[in-house]
């Protein structure tokens, strides 16, 4: 069966090759060239597994607009071993075109179940003179995130 369809698909490539060789259409090749001015003031966050476990690490991929140079994100499911607080914030920076990425550790501590993880794209600027720090929130995103029970049987 397979040796009829390699068959098909070679005499169709044999008999129109012009047709194989054709230019992707243009809608596709536009996506190619530079990023129109809307998708760089885009925020968007995902997180990597959605449901991890407790005592894993997720991967953080965040989109700030381009005027950002920082992002904070923070949850109840970050939390530390022997901390009091339930709500952690890690910190991010960005490259030039808005892009960051980190793993951030799920705590063995975090309860189960869903939890939100809330991203804030920040503009810092600091005085020379006076080292005053003035914090911007350029804009904010949320993210579900849900995390499951810790199984000592998954490493069996």
């Amino acid at each position: 069966m397979r040796s009829v369809a390699g068959m098909a698909v070679a005499a169709v490539l044999m008999m129109c090759p012009a047709a194989a060789l054709a230019r992707p259409p243009a809608a596709t090749a536009a996506i190619r060239g530079p990023l129109p001015d809307d998708w760089k003031k885009r925020t968007s966050l995902r997180i990597l597994p959605q449901w991890p476990r407790q005592n894993d690490t997720v991967r953080v991929f965040v989109h700030c607009p381009t005027t950002a140079d920082h992002a904070l994100i923070g949850s109840t499911a970050f939390t530390l071993k022997g901390s009091w607080r339930i709500y952690r914030e890690v910190g991010l920076g960005l490259s030039d075109r808005g892009l960051g990425r980190r793993g951030v550790g799920i705590s063995y501590y975090a309860f189960p179940g869903h939890h939100l993880a809330h991203l804030k794209c920040v503009k810092v600027t600091i005085d020379e003179h006076t080292r005053i720090r003035k914090v911007r929130v350029i804009s904010r995103f949320t993210a579900p995130l849900v995390v499951r029970p810790f199984r000592l049987s998954r490493f069996f």
